[in-house]
């Protein structure tokens, strides 16, 4: 049933069912057939066999479906019949507008989306034969069930029929708030390209959180796919700062538009976040004044800003990418004086690697949060301390 999502509980053993997954035709979901509380026990084996730390609180678990925020979808097919999910080993296109990952409110989105390519005449870029326009649909919802769309394409072709048709996706998709054009021209692999055109007035999308902090997403944001367990990560970061005596000054490296600096912002504390990205921190810096709040933004290479720094602060927050911090900044941190160290690490093997390179900051609390339900990725966030 068009709509409904792929995904289903089943009473009798507490697993997930994905038609898509028993059909072979996506399988990205590796352990949908681990019963859930194993998957979480495994996650946890795993993340304290790579991190020493005293204290584990308990794993963050959400939602096991209808838990991500955000649809990366290929497009193909044909105009008049576009798929939106994945390709298969041929690079025909594999519908996936119905699964159960995404929220409700994707889902129904998704639909009109497709609906509305195919009555644009939107030609879907076909990868075998290196012709065609629209690639991608990225589609991201806020907790107040507003949407930024970005129809990723080959180049500015598409661009007068999309104007001329977006007051009919705007009505047709309900909360539609921001809608982007992103020009990706290379044949490979690339979900997206550097040059961004905003069609609507809005050009962010407001993540209002139960955290009491509302971040502004532009279209090149990065935001956890998870609401509720990224929430969950800002709330567990915020305690354990405020727990700890005499936290004056707080760096956020890899700070994004700003979600652990805003959270930690204090009256008398002194908080800067540093994102490569200018976007980001333009972001950032609308939200720290929107919510009245003394943190500072720059635009700088974390590493690079770390080094050049003449004084440390009393704790620095990192959330690096996947591959870590690395060894310049780990032999920075080891040898700044920084009394204590938040990481929030997507890769709790990398996350191993730095804390082997800065022996004198050691976990002494830890959490494993379920960000990623179903693979065998998570989120790990670890107090250090000198």
């Amino acid at each position: 049933m068009r709509g409904a999502p792929a995904t289903s509980l089943d009473a009798t053993d507490g697993h997930l069912r994905c038609h898509h997954y028993d059909a072979f035709r996506c399988r990205s979901c590796t352990l949908l057939e681990v019963p859930r509380p194993r998957q979480l026990s495994d996650k946890e084996a795993h993340a304290r066999s790579l991190v020493d730390a005293p204290v584990w609180l308990p794993t963050v678990a959400g939602p096991g479906a209808a838990f991500r925020n955000k649809a990366k979808m290929v497009v193909g097919g044909g105009a008049e019949a576009p798929t939106l999910g994945i390709l298969d080993r041929d690079l025909a296109g594999i519908d996936l507008r119905d699964c159960g990952l995404h929220s409700p409110g994707l889902r129904s989105a998704l639909e009109h989306v497709a609906a509305w390519i195919s009555h644009a005449g939107l030609t879907p870029y076909d990868v075998a034969a290196r012709a065609g326009e629209l690639k991608h649909v990225l589609l991201t919802e806020s907790p107040d069930a507003e949407l930024m769309l970005r129809l990723v394409v080959r180049s500015t072709a598409l661009e007068a029929r999309i104007r001329s048709r977006l007051p009919a996706l705007l009505d047709a998709v309900a909360g539609l708030r921001v809608v982007t054009m992103n020009i990706q021209p290379e044949h490979k692999a690339v979900l997206e390209g550097d040059r961004e055109i905003v069609l609507t007035e809005a050009a962010a999308l407001p993540m209002r959180l139960a955290t009491g902090v509302t971040l502004r997403l532009g279209p090149r944001s990065f935001f956890q796919t998870n609401t509720f367990v990224a929430e969950a990560l800002y709330t567990q970061a915020r305690t354990w700062v405020d727990e700890l005596p005499d936290v004056g000054s707080v760096w956020d490296l890899y700070c994004g538009v700003g979600g652990f600096a805003l959270h930690l912002a204090r009256p008398g504390r002194d908080v800067l976040g540093i994102e490569v990205s200018a976007d980001a921190v333009d972001a950032a810096t609308v939200t720290a004044a929107d919510l009245g709040v003394a943190a500072r933004f720059v635009a700088a290479d974390a590493t690079a800003y770390a080094l050049a720094a003449r004084t440390a602060p009393d704790l620095v927050v990192v959330n690096p990418p996947r591959r870590g911090i690395g060894a310049d900044l780990a032999g920075w941190l080891e040898d700044s004086g920084v009394d204590h160290v938040v990481y929030s690490s997507c890769n709790a093997e990398s996350l191993a690697r730095d804390l082997g390179l800065m022996p004198s900051l050691r976990p002494v609390r830890a959490r494993v949060l379920d960000m990623f339900p179903h693979t065998s990725h998570y989120e790990v966030v670890a107090l250090l301390a000198r």
